[in-house]
């Protein structure tokens, strides 16, 4: 009968999703607008606290509308002890837009606020430009490398980007998030880059070991974040949305952070191939996880 339905409740779940966003997005905003016109740096951070907990209603609605319209089971399991806190790293896989929604539900009580790093082109996003922006989060530029090749001076600006923002998330504890892949993965995204995965597309390195080197002391953890939409691997979004969304798995790994993952990774040759095999091998590992939560 759901099946039937379908078109229908895509149509209203989705008003119903875009008008939850657009109500917690703007009053985000306004917040923000207020935190950028008066830079106290005390006022600016209880604003801030103020805009996190509409971030997080936002995902708190969002979730429950999917409940709602969906027959879903949604397991989070944690191996290891998270603190409100702390700060930590947070690197996952990446295969919807829903997977934001469901890492801000996630942090909510658990951990503290996150800060996704996005696309620059997401600054156009209605509601979700505006409001990443107000919120402090980081939006990367990526530059292919004939672009490099063409103009070297634009190399190295995002780990620019990184830096100054990573300053900022040091004032209070913060959850700083990487989908660590660079992009949402696809079955023509995997075979184009020929990965050696099963489950995943090649991680990148560069982002989060400057990040690590940063912040790496102020760090108490490495959550290593697997995302998975057990029933519908191909078109997750537009299945929570029509009500055909079943399962749901968010499994969490909490890793130390040790000195093997904090170094100079453009200067350091040595290093750098260090942490690039600490990278592959803990994807190899999730990989195998996420193997056996499929039963596969």
């Amino acid at each position: 009968m759901r099946t039937y339905l379908a078109p229908l409740i895509f149509v209203v779940h989705t008003s119903l999703q875009i008008a939850n966003l657009a109500l917690w997005a703007t009053l985000v905003v306004s917040v923000g607008l207020v935190k950028f016109l008066l830079p106290a740096p005390r006022l600016q951070r209880q604003l801030l606290n103020i805009m996190h907990v509409f971030m997080h209603c936002f995902g708190r609605i969002s979730v429950m509308m999917i409940k709602g319209f969906n027959k879903v089971n949604i397991d989070y399991n944690t191996e290891g002890t998270l603190s409100k806190e702390s700060w930590y790293l947070l690197i996952a896989n990446h295969l919807s837009y829903l997977d934001i929604v469901l890492l801000i539900d996630f942090t909510r009580g658990r951990i503290p606020p996150p800060k996704f790093f996005l696309k620059q082109e997401l600054i156009w996003l209605p509601f979700v430009g505006l409001g990443a922006w107000a919120l402090d989060m980081p939006f990367m530029k990526r530059y292919s490398r004939a672009y490099i090749a063409k103009h070297p001076e634009k190399k190295g600006q995002d780990i620019e980007t990184t830096k100054r923002f990573c300053q900022k998330f040091k004032t209070q504890p913060t959850t700083v998030i990487n989908f660590v892949e660079g992009t949402r993965f696809t079955p023509a995204k995997h075979q184009a880059k020929g990965s050696q995965f099963t489950h995943l597309l090649p991680p990148k390195a560069g982002g989060i070991a400057f990040t690590l080197a940063t912040m790496g002391e102020l760090f108490t953890n490495i959550l290593d974040v697997s995302l998975l939409y057990p029933n519908n691997p191909r078109y997750p979004m537009i299945a929570m949305l029509s009500g055909q969304m079943t399962h749901i798995v968010v499994d969490v790994n909490v890793l130390n952070v040790t000195s093997d993952v904090q170094g100079d990774y453009f200067e350091d040759n040595a290093f750098r191939t260090r942490f690039q095999q600490w990278l592959n091998d803990l994807w190899l590992t999730k990989d195998s996880r996420i193997s056996q939560l499929l039963g596969r």
